[in-house]
């Protein structure tokens, strides 16, 4: 046998899923994080699932050691060598202010002064050395920040993007002196203008790339010591994948790994499901991450910005996150109202209903009193809590608001559902995306919770529930390509670029891109590229990215690409002034193996749409309050059926709520296609 396992480790569980296509066996597992050392949850997923390591092909790990490290700040001590001048750019910024509108505010950043050293050499913004480089001062310098003891080193010298040659001969000199291979230079992450952002990218990377390089040698050593002997691959946040022996290279590329394996499975799910076109919503146990698939391809940015002052300026899968999930709490803030999230319970002690010691109530517990959830379907309670105990703690909640425990839950939902519908927006009317032209893509362990009253809150017509929810993210993982992405800078008005040199940089970077995927050791069964270019008009800072369809493609072309995109964004024509490109971006993406997603829900189905009926048990809902509702086993509805809600749908990892009005299909691979009534 052969097995393809994906390991996604969120902020409460750790899912697993494994296929093992020629008998069509699927297995499943769904175990708590290990938050001090993910790698424990890693491997308590996997003896769960009872997956033999020694007959396992691929594992694919999504992981959040390094977001969860830079929030935390439980980074590495990091050295910062620059151009003369220059040693607070980074912490200077963009003349922004973590509370603009207060005389407080604290920032810290990621390399301490003292630790930020400058030596002479310049390059001006044409890429012609103004200063050599003195290699004596920065000799000197390298030494200085060992014997500090600081543990990884960053080289960030200005106009990098244009002429790197002081960076590389830098690279070569601090190879010599530096204790360990945790060097980064800014141009080998982001050949791309802008100081400040390049520099905070490359601290980000450094900051991390110990701390990733170590779990993942751990993990690594773990899995082959239990027999497994392929290289582990490791998501990154721009949806592909990367072999777990070179991902500490570029560490920073592995931030938001784990909401990028969902949209990966979303994008992947949905086309499958011939819905080319949809809104991601993935609920968990800690917050909640929206983004948006059109015509089959999830939007990748540029332009994260983790918290205040930390940029990343690498491709990641663009997804909008907030702090509502499952474990968010509910809480009566300082101005007496009723306020939910962005703190979580976590994995512990969770929410109430897991009977860890939880005592504030959550959204979990919300749904559990509404009726939403089994009390006996729960996973990982280590202590049953009744369910009297649980609405006791809703009615306290409630009680400075005049409300009962049911009323103060339908309230947590209310406002828990208007912060996602926000999100939601975030990603859609504010791009030029009208949500009624998409469908809604809910998973998570939370997401088919909540799905329908956001679909009728932002006019949607139709929800996509996979046919795992809850482990969405680890299917993610098994089913994502291979993917490196490389931007450089030109930034020349289109009317002045030289002949070729579009074609010349596409090339390059394709060039680059299949010697990191020969370097991978993966089998790919085809290589796919695609270009995009960063454009504005001339005079403006604001960018947009422009598919590029062809090596060839003219200046004409290019100027036409961009005031169609100007247009569809914000319905404007400006033909007076003319375009600059900025970037040009290639991403080269290595196609894995496709897998089947028939076989995901294992159990055999029922005859017809009553044979998989469990029960009736009464659910509140948002419109008509308390119902009588069918309970139905989402694993034993049959193929190609049509049902109307109220219905509850449960299944190991997930339930799913079906409103009064609403209709369900359940098609050919399992999936629930729900279409909503106003």
């Amino acid at each position: 046998m052969a097995w393809t396992v994906g390991i996604d480790v969120g902020g409460t569980f750790t899912d697993l899923i494994g296929i093992e296509p020629e008998r069509g066996l699927v297995s499943l597992a769904k175990v708590p994080t290990t938050v001090e050392n993910q790698a424990f949850g890693v491997l308590a997923a996997l003896d769960k699932a009872g997956i033999a390591l020694a007959d396992t092909a691929t594992i694919v790990h999504g992981t959040t050691t390094t977001t969860n490290a830079l929030l935390e700040r439980k980074v590495a001590k990091v050295g910062l060598i620059t151009t003369q001048g220059f040693r607070d750019s980074l912490e200077l910024g963009r003349r922004t202010r973590p509370t603009p509108y207060g005389l407080t505010g604290h920032f810290e950043p990621l390399v301490p002064r003292q630790w930020r050293l400058e030596v002479p050499e310049r390059m001006d913004a044409d890429g012609n050395i103004v200063v050599p480089l003195d290699e004596a001062a920065f000799s000197k310098a390298v030494v200085a920040l060992k014997d500090a003891g600081c543990e990884a080193l960053v080289i960030h010298f200005l106009h990098s993007y244009i002429n790197q040659s002081h960076e590389k001969r830098a690279l070569e000199i601090a190879a010599e002196l530096w204790p360990n291979g945790y060097v980064t230079a800014g141009h080998e992450l982001l050949s791309e203008y802008r100081e400040y952002e390049r520099g905070t990218t490359a601290c980000v990377n450094a900051s991390v790339q110990p701390v990733l390089h170590r779990y993942m040698q751990r993990l690594d050593g773990e899995l082959k010591n239990r027999g497994f002997g392929r290289d582990l691959l490791v998501m990154q946040g721009n949806g592909g994948t990367i072999a777990a022996s070179i991902v500490a290279e570029a560490a920073v590329n592995t931030v938001m790994s784990g909401p990028a394996s969902g949209v990966m499975a979303a994008a992947y799910t949905a086309r499958a499901a011939g819905l080319p076109n949809v809104i991601t919503y993935d609920m968990g146990g800690t917050s909640s991450d929206v983004g948006l698939i059109q015509d089959g391809v999830p939007q990748v940015s540029s332009e994260l910005e983790l918290e205040y002052a930390m940029p990343i300026h690498v491709p990641m899968v663009d997804v909008h996150t907030i702090g509502a999930g499952g474990g968010s709490l509910a809480f009566i803030n300082e101005a007496g109202m009723l306020q939910v999230g962005p703190e979580s319970a976590g994995a512990r002690p969770g929410p109430i209903c897991y009977g860890r010691g939880g005592t504030r109530p959550t959204i979990t517990d919300a749904n559990l009193v509404l009726g939403r959830l089994n009390p006996d379907g729960l996973l990982s309670v280590d202590n049953k809590v009744s369910l009297d105990d649980v609405r006791a703690a809703m009615a306290g909640l409630g009680k400075p608001l005049g409300l009962d425990a049911e009323a103060a839950a339908a309230a947590v939902l209310r406002i828990a559902n208007d912060k996602m519908a926000n999100a939601i927006r975030m990603v859609s009317l504010s791009r030029g995306h009208d949500p009624r032209d998409f469908a809604l893509f809910a998973f998570g362990g939370a997401g088919p919770l909540h799905a329908a009253a956001l679909a009728l809150e932002l006019g949607i017509p139709k929800l996509l529930i996979p046919a795992r929810p809850g482990i969405t993210n680890a299917l993610g993982c098994v089913v994502a390509d291979l993917r490196h992405d490389y931007v450089r800078t030109v930034n020349k008005p289109v009317a002045a670029l030289d002949p070729g040199l579009v074609k010349a940089v596409l090339q390059q970077q394709i060039q680059e891109g299949r010697d990191t995927i020969a370097r991978d050791g993966v089998a790919v069964e085809e290589i796919q590229v695609l270009h995009t270019a960063d454009m504005q008009f001339q005079g403006q800072s604001h960018l947009l990215t422009v598919p590029v369809p062809s090596l060839d493609i003219t200046p004409a072309e290019l100027q036409a690409a961009f005031e169609a995109a100007y247009w569809q964004r914000f319905e404007v024509e400006l033909p007076e002034i003319r375009a600059q490109l900025v970037n040009l971006h290639t991403a080269v993406i290595g196609r894995r193996p496709q897998l089947t997603l028939d076989r995901l829900l294992a159990a055999a189905p029922a005859a017809d749409v009553a044979g998989a009926r469990k029960g009736m048990r009464k659910v509140w809902y948002d419109a008509g309050g308390w119902q009588d509702t069918p309970v139905y086993d989402r694993e034993r509805l049959p193929r190609d059926v049509t049902f109307a809600g109220p219905a509850i749908c449960e299944q190991l990892d997930t339930t799913v709520v079906i409103d009064p009005g609403n209709s369900v299909h359940v098609d050919a691979l399992g999936n629930l296609i729900v279409s909503v009534t106003p």
